[in-house]
């Protein structure tokens, strides 16, 4: 028969079954709304913002969406050749990247477009098949991230921020399927929780448009659980929003204004994130970039 001490060595190594182990510390990039567009040297402008995101080593990058400019609004020509130059770009960045979709990269869908509604290349099939599914997850060093689809787009072909029914079905089940006490970062285009419409003279804004219109169910599917922080971009501004305990980030955009300069005092830039003792550090990095315009 085992002594008592030896009972309790053999307990003590048994994992916690269903319990998250300890999160380890990295640094990881947020860039979003790139614009990529030959316009404006908006090429020359991505390449010379991940020159600098390769400096700081990061273990990997979120891309926010709004990769390219106005794919949406075809022809299907400029499109692919869009996709085909913001791929160019991207491989030169030195580690992986994970991306969301924003409401750019949605391919055809404005009216004047000129796709049709039976088009097989019209909507998200092309970011899929470059970028990974339209919402997913992955897992980095005792962290969980879910990357979600904010963009929707109803029969008229109008675009609104919403995180649609089977996707949110979808949320609860992944997050209720990990370890308890797992600490989550979430990343969306269109932001979640913003003070945008109160601080953004657009004239276009509505609140369909610049923040996602179910966020109240959304909020409730992941406040049983550990969120730390929720990534956005889509506003161009850079903005930190803490609500219940969480940081709502929104990291300005690489193109600034649309390559024009700064947007309402924002430069060209991107986040930078430190995951330090199970709590996540952000800040604003710029990368020099001068417009021509």
């Amino acid at each position: 028969m085992p002594s008592r001490r030896n009972f309790l060595t053999a307990t003590a190594a048994l994992p916690l079954v269903g319990f998250a182990a300890p999160p380890q510390d990295f640094d990881f990039v947020h860039f979003t709304d790139c614009h990529l567009q030959p316009e404006l040297d908006g090429i020359a402008g991505t390449r010379q913002c991940f020159q600098k995101i390769n400096t700081l080593r990061p273990a990997f990058a979120i891309a926010g969406g709004d990769l390219v400019m106005d794919a949406d609004a075809g022809p299907k020509k400029r499109a692919q050749d869009l996709y085909r130059g913001y791929q160019e770009v991207q491989k030169e960045l030195r580690m992986p990247v994970h991306a969301v979709i924003g409401n750019h990269d949605v391919v055809g869908t404005q009216p004047d477009s000129g796709f049709a509604d039976e088009d097989p290349d019209m909507g998200k099939a092309w970011f899929e098949r470059q970028f990974g599914a339209r919402y997913r997850s992955f897992n980095y060093k005792g962290w969980h991230f879910v990357l979600l689809d904010s963009i929707q787009t109803d029969a008229m072909r109008i675009f609104s921020g919403k995180i649609d029914a089977e996707q949110l079905r979808w949320l609860k089940n992944d997050l209720a399927a990990q370890p308890k006490g797992t600490p989550v970062i979430v990343a969306t285009h269109v932001p979640l929780v913003s003070a945008a419409m109160q601080i953004v003279p657009d004239p276009w804004k509505t609140a369909s448009t610049y923040l996602i219109t179910n966020g109240p169910e959304v909020l409730e599917a992941l406040k049983p659980y550990n969120v730390k922080a929720v990534l956005q971009g889509h506003t161009h501004i850079r903005e930190k929003v803490v609500y219940d305990g969480v940081q709502y980030l929104t990291s300005g955009a690489v193109c600034g204004d649309w390559w024009r300069g700064a947007r309402l005092g924002h430069p060209e830039g991107f986040a930078y994130i430190q995951v330090r003792g199970g709590e996540v550090n952000w800040r604003y990095e710029t990368y020099g970039w001068k417009s021509r315009a």
